[in-house]
Parts: C-alpha cells; sequence; structure tokens
C-alpha cells in the first residue's frame, strides 16, 4: 500500500469530490463527518456504520473512497443495495468521477460472465448487486467466492434492512454475514442507512461484526431535515382528499410524490388526478420496469407533476430538487415515514410534507401486519417436509404441503436459510439437518414493536407538539429540539378548503362502481402431492366467465364501505340498499357492456336465466339477501344455493393448493337445484359476498357447469388486494 499522509489523502478526496459532483473549480470540500468515514476506510482500513439523514451525502463516502482505494491498488468496491435500479442517477455521478460502475442482476445474468472478466482485468471500479443475488445458488457459488476474495471495499447501503427489528427487514441482507467472514483481513466495510434507531443500530453493528472489540467507527448523526416543513391536514373522508389533492396540487411547489398504501388506491388517485387536468404517474409494485424508469425520468427532468406511488418508489430514488412529498394515507411506522419524506428538500430549501390520513389506513396496517413470520407448527412443518424429501423441492411443489402463500413461504424459506436450517441449492431447498429453535420471545417481540410503531404513527398525526421533533425521537436522535418549521411550530399552511367541483367529480369517481373478476383457467401445480388428481388447464366448460365486483377492499372508493360489513366481527344482516343498489348498477353496466348479454352485439353472451347463491357459513342473510335482490330487480328465478356438506372444516385462506384441499368435497349441488339447472337452459348468475384467491368460484362454477348450466357468471360484493 502506498504510505500517504492523511493531509494528503484528504486533498485527494477533495479533488475525488468535485469530479463526483460536477465542480470544474475544484472548491467543492467533505464535511468533516464525512471525512472521518473516508478516512477510516481508506486510510485505517477500518468497519464503518453510518447513520446520518437522507441527501447527508453517503454515497459521495463510498465513491470517494472507492476511487481513492483504487488508487492504492485495492480491488473493486462491492455495494449491495435493494434497488438498483434508483441506483441510475448515482452510477451516472461516479462515471464522472472518473469511476467505472457495473451490475450483476436477475435481468443481465447473460452479462455476468463479461462482468466477471472486467473484474478480473481490473476493469471494474464499482460492482452493484442486489441482496437477493447473495444467495441465488449459480452466483453464492461461482461467483461469490472470487468477488469477496477481490474485493477492496464492501458497502451495504440500506442498512436497516438487515434488521427485523426494523421497518424494513430483507432476509437476503442477513446472507451478508457469509460475504463478511469470507472477506479478507484488512478489507473495509461500510454499512449506511437513514433510518435506524438505536435499537435498529445496534442490531445492525451487531450482525455485520462492527461492535464490540473490533473497534469500528459509528457515525451517528442528527436526522432534523431544515428544508422540511411537516404537515398534517385532517378531512372528512377519501373524496374529499382527493378533491383536495386535485385543487392544491399545482400550489405545491416544484414536483413531487403522492404516496399511497396500496396499488389500487395508487392506480385510482393517478386517473383521477389525470381526469382534473394534472400531468402525473402511476408507480407501483406492479408497473412493468420499461415504465417505472419513464416514470423516474419524466419526474427528474420535472415532465410530471408527481408520481403517485407506493412504497415501490423508496429507497435509492435521489431526486435533489424533489419539492413536496404527499400521503394519502399514513404508513404504519414513524421511521418508514420518515424514510418516505425525505425524498423531499434535499438540494431546496424549502419542500413541503404533508399527511392526509384516512380511516381505511388502520385495516391496512392489520393486513400487512398478518404478513409476519408465521406460527411454529407451519414452520415446523416445512421443515419436516423438506427433511422427508430425498432432492430438492422447489416452491411450487412445497407449496400445496404447506399452509402458506408462496411469497410468504420464500421468505420464511431465506430466514431458515440464513438460520442454517435450510439451503437454497438449484431445483429448489434442501434441509441441513441443523438443529432450529423457534424464537417465539423475538417473533413476539418484533410483533410488539409493530404494534408501538403503529400506535406512534396515530400520535404523530395527532400532536401539538413538533412533528420534526416527534419523528427525530422516533429515530432515538439526542439532537432533537422544536424544528419551527412545522404547522404545530408555525401555524398551519393548508387550508381544509375543496371546491365543489373536485368534490363532486371525487364522489363520482368514487362512486363508481364495479371491477372485472377474472376467472382461474388452470389448476396450480403440485395438486397430486395432497391426492388431488387435477392439473393443467381447466377444461373451458368447467370454467366460470370473467365477473364482476362491487368494488375491491383496497380501494378508497367502495372499499371504505366494503371493509366494515366484511369484517370477520361484522354481524350478519341483509344487504344495504346502497350496497344492493350499486351492484344493480354494476350488473346494469355489465350487460350493455362490451359482449355484455344487452350489448346488441353479434358476439354477446347469452342472458342470465337465473340467479344461484353460495351457500355462507359467516354471513348467510347477507349472501342470500343479495340474491334475492337481484334475482327480484333482473326479474330471474331465485334457482337456489350451492350447500356446505355436513362434515366441514374451515376453508384455508393460505395458498391455492391448500384452499383447492380444503374445498374438496366441502360444497355440493342439491338435487332441487341440480334440476332447476338441467331444465333451464343458460348461464346463471353466481352470487357471493367476496373473492380473495378465486378458488371458491371456480369450484363452484365447475360444480355448476358439470349440473348442467350452460356458463356461469361470477357477481361478487368484494376482490381482496
Amino acid at each position: 500500500m502506498e504510505h500517504t499522509s492523511n493531509t494528503d489523502l484528504r486533498a485527494d478526496a477533495d479533488a475525488v469530490l468535485a469530479r463526483l459532483v460536477g465542480d470544474a473549480s475544484g472548491a467543492a470540500r467533505l464535511r468533516e463527518d464525512q471525512w472521518r468515514a473516508i478516512e477510516a476506510l481508506v486510510a485505517d482500513r477500518r468497519r464503518a456504520l453510518v447513520v446520518q439523514r437522507t441527501g447527508w451525502g453517503k454515497s459521495a463516502v463510498y465513491f470517494v473512497a472507492t476511487s481513492l482505494l483504487r488508487a492504492r491498488g485495492s480491488g473493486p468496491t462491492v455495494i449491495v443495495s435493494p434497488l438498483l435500479a434508483l441506483m441510475r442517477n448515482q452510477v451516472e455521478a461516479a462515471a464522472r468521477a472518473g469511476i467505472r460502475a457495473r451490475t450483476i442482476n436477475s435481468s443481465n445474468t447473460e452479462e455476468w460472465e463479461t462482468v466477471q472478466g472486467e473484474i478480473t482485468a481490473g476493469e471494474v471500479d464499482v460492482l452493484l448487486v442486489s441482496p437477493e443475488r447473495l444467495n441465488n445458488p449459480d452466483f453464492r457459488d461461482q461467483v461469490l467466492p472470487g468477488l469477496a476474495a477481490a474485493t477492496g471495499l464492501l458497502v451495504v447501503d440500506e442498512a436497516h434492512c438487515i434488521s427485523d427489528w426494523g421497518h424494513d427487514f430483507r432476509p437476503d441482507y442477513r446472507r451478508l454475514r457469509t460475504m463478511l467472514t469470507d472477506l479478507p483481513p484488512g478489507v473495509p466495510v461500510l454499512a449506511t442507512t437513514a433510518t435506524a434507531n438505536a435499537r435498529v443500530t445496534a442490531d445492525v453493528a451487531e450482525q455485520l461484526g462492527t461492535g464490540g472489540a473490533t473497534d469500528a467507527l459509528v457515525l451517528r448523526g442528527p436526522l432534523d431535515r431544515e428544508s422540511l416543513s411537516l404537515n398534517v391536514l385532517r378531512l372528512p373522508d377519501a373524496a374529499h382528499r382527493m378533491a383536495w389533492l386535485a385543487d392544491h396540487l399545482d400550489e405545491l411547489p416544484g414536483s413531487g410524490i403522492v404516496y399511497t398504501l396500496t396499488v389500487a388506491a395508487a392506480e385510482e388517485v393517478t386517473a383521477f388526478l389525470r381526469q382534473r387536468g394534472h400531468v402525473v404517474a402511476s408507480y407501483t409494485g406492479r408497473t412493468e420496469n420499461a415504465d417505472r424508469q419513464q416514470a423516474e425520468e419524466d419526474l427528474l427532468a420535472n415532465k410530471v407533476k408527481a408520481l403517485v406511488a407506493t412504497s415501490a418508489l423508496g429507497m435509492g430514488f435521489d431526486k435533489p430538487d424533489l419539492g413536496f412529498v404527499v400521503h394519502l394515507g399514513s404508513p404504519s411506522s414513524p421511521i418508514a415515514y420518515y424514510q418516505q419524506v425525505g425524498r423531499a428538500g434535499r438540494g431546496v430549501e424549502h419542500a413541503e410534507v404533508l399527511l392526509l390520513p384516512g380511516r381505511e389506513d388502520e385495516a391496512i396496517w392489520e393486513y400487512f401486519a398478518s404478513l409476519a413470520f408465521p406460527p411454529e407448527d407451519l414452520v415446523r412443518r416445512t421443515l419436516d417436509v423438506l427433511a422427508g424429501a430425498e432432492r430438492p423441492v422447489s416452491l411450487p411443489a412445497l407449496e400445496p404441503l404447506v399452509e402458506l402463500r408462496r411469497s410468504r413461504l420464500e421468505t420464511m424459506l431465506k430466514v431458515l436459510d440464513v438460520d442454517g436450517a435450510v439451503k437454497r441449492v438449484k431445483g429448489g431447498w434442501l434441509s441441513t439437518g441443523q438443529p432450529w429453535r423457534y424464537d417465539t420471545e423475538r417473533y413476539a417481540w418484533v410483533a410488539r414493536q409493530r404494534k408501538a410503531e403503529q400506535e406512534a404513527m396515530r400520535q404523530y398525526a395527532s400532536t401539538t407538539d413538533c412533528r420534526m421533533e416527534f419523528l427525530q425521537r422516533q429515530l432515538d436522535d439526542d439532537g432533537a429540539k422544536p424544528c419551527g418549521r412545522c404547522d404545530n411550530c408555525a401555524g398551519a399552511r393548508h387550508a381544509a378548503d375543496t371546491s365543489s367541483a373536485a368534490l363532486d367529480a371525487a364522489r363520482v369517481d368514487l362512486g363508481r362502481a364495479g371491477v372485472e373478476v377474472e376467472p382461474r383457467r388452470m389448476w396450480p401445480t403440485g395438486l397430486a402431492a395432497i391426492g388431488m388428481d387435477l392439473k393443467g388447464r381447466i377444461p373451458a366448460n368447467e370454467q366460470a366467465a370473467a365477473g364482476r365486483a362491487l368494488g375491491r377492499l383496497s380501494d378508497i372508493g367502495w372499499g371504505n364501505r366494503l371493509r366494515p360489513m366484511l369484517a370477520p366481527q361484522a354481524p350478519d344482516a341483509p344487504i344495504p340498499d346502497d350496497v344492493a343498489r350499486a351492484v344493480v348498477d354494476v350488473l346494469a353496466d355489465w350487460a350493455k357492456g362490451p359482449g355484455g348479454w344487452a350489448s346488441g352485439a353479434a358476439d354477446a353472451s347469452p342472458r342470465p336465466v337465473g340467479v344461484v347463491t353460495v351457500a355462507s357459513r359467516t354471513r348467510p342473510r347477507l349472501v342470500h339477501s343479495l340474491g334475492a335482490r337481484i334475482a327480484d330487480v333482473g326479474r330471474l328465478p331465485l334457482l337456489g344455493a350451492v350447500e356446505y356438506t355436513a362434515d366441514t372444516s374451515p376453508i384455508s385462506r393460505s395458498n391455492s393448493a391448500q384452499r383447492l384441499k380444503a374445498l374438496d368435497g366441502m360444497l355440493h349441488v342439491p338435487p332441487a337445484l341440480a334440476a332447476a339447472l338441467a331444465g333451464t337452459p343458460g348461464p346463471v348468475l353466481l352470487v357471493d359476498d367476496y373473492t380473495e384467491t378465486g378458488w371458491t368460484l371456480a369450484v363452484v362454477a365447475r360444480m355448476l357447469r358439470r349440473a348442467g348450466a350452460e356458463g356461469v357468471l361470477p357477481l361478487v360484493l368484494a376482490v381482496q388486494g
């Protein structure tokens, strides 16, 4: 290693920074705390944990350190980051400083060999990888060992994801332990995050091996953002919130982000704002990659006033002049909220932050909380299945044997992998045979922590004290003090007024009923493993047709009306008049729409000849009254109900295979209904309260088609999701 004084090193570091930020004068200077981190990494080859607010300049630390280490003969920097797609602007900044960056990710597998060759040839300064890559069998076994041996600096970006005490735990990050173990002695490590309280900071430090006797540097700065003005505005309902946004969006400074809690709400709000003349784009986990990239570029170039986004737009997005962040609905964690509002005001003197809480927020919190680490019996069942398997078991093959949905099952397996109980290999998952303990106390603590975070968000919305100070204290910031800028410190900045035109339009938009219900067309894989002889495509003459629902439970229009009705604790009662009228409107629109029986089109479907309901053990009065109202209005016979057999058990609400197994033999077509179907040729309307997976509708439709129905048109109150 070249021996250079720290004075010279500081000068070199400032010169790299000037190139990084495009300062031709060379006057740019690192802040003292940035320099302390770089000095620790480059001069002392230490490990450092940097917890600093968004916009502080954490990327400058690792890019400047990379340039200095490469100039001194070190290998390339490896940056582990959860959102590679959102680091494009950082990569471009690195290029200005002469730093050559490449990525290895799931979308460029054909380039892996080329990139590895470039690394070997010394042509790559920074390699960006996602945490998911660390446990991909090919990458883990073929790429990672050599990469760890060659690494000159390891950077763990958004390091709070390592900790399951934090708001955004990602089990793939825990695989970093393996990489840290394999690093040669003296290789510096930098972990960075903007959103970690004291408990998460300690946990991350411990997991990275940066605590205790390792004499690591922990840099934790004040989290106040002097450019942000925090505000909360309570409005009566979803229509008022959407109308307010439509009326006042153009008054907010620059361009920004409107966050929603669900995909359905993001799409709904985007459509409404466009209808009101605003240039906005939607950005969710459902958005295609190319559309996401275009949306990011349009926001960066101020071609749109706002992106209406879910949390899919989060870590890594960097627009220094972002002028506002509005939340239509409250996140469940003050730490998550701080992270999202931190997107604004990095490079401008003033940015507006506004929370518009909604009554649907807590139901959405409850849904996401239900996706926590599974109970011990399900974990043990998974381990037993893998232990009894002679070869690796794929996720599709494992899913029918365990009562967990695939995404939750995969997350659980990743945690078990990190804990050493299972291992991901080509072809699926294997049991390692290692003993494993269900950490009941830890999981319960995490659940309690989530509840405490939810309560903190309730308090944030209602507090009369400084809002920024409140958020800082939630992140254990010792420097927390009144900001003097928020609505509680400086007075309300936003009036609650809405124009009658916008409010009327919002009510019409939110009151618009009708969602298409796509039928199931393929049986799930792996049913043979649970004794069901079903596979491949469902025969066309046994399928349901596309159906309709009044609304989605996750939307902010009819969802708000339907959620209380369909909640598990809700009393069973006849269909309310307003809901019944809306269902009739959906039916009328369906009939007149493309292919509808009243459309007059040449290929129009036949008119329904009767109504059939699905028996309900929880809401029999609701479902029967809904079917009866539809039959009465449509002047159709109420043919009867598909009923439960005498011996029934609760229907699994986990994955598709388990739900089908539970439904097998549970329902039957009574003889009177079968006779009615045989004597009444034509399609029937199949009425139920709501659909979650679509399998009850698929199974019942198959039974009705086999009993003689010429078609089945599902009609439900709500779609889950």
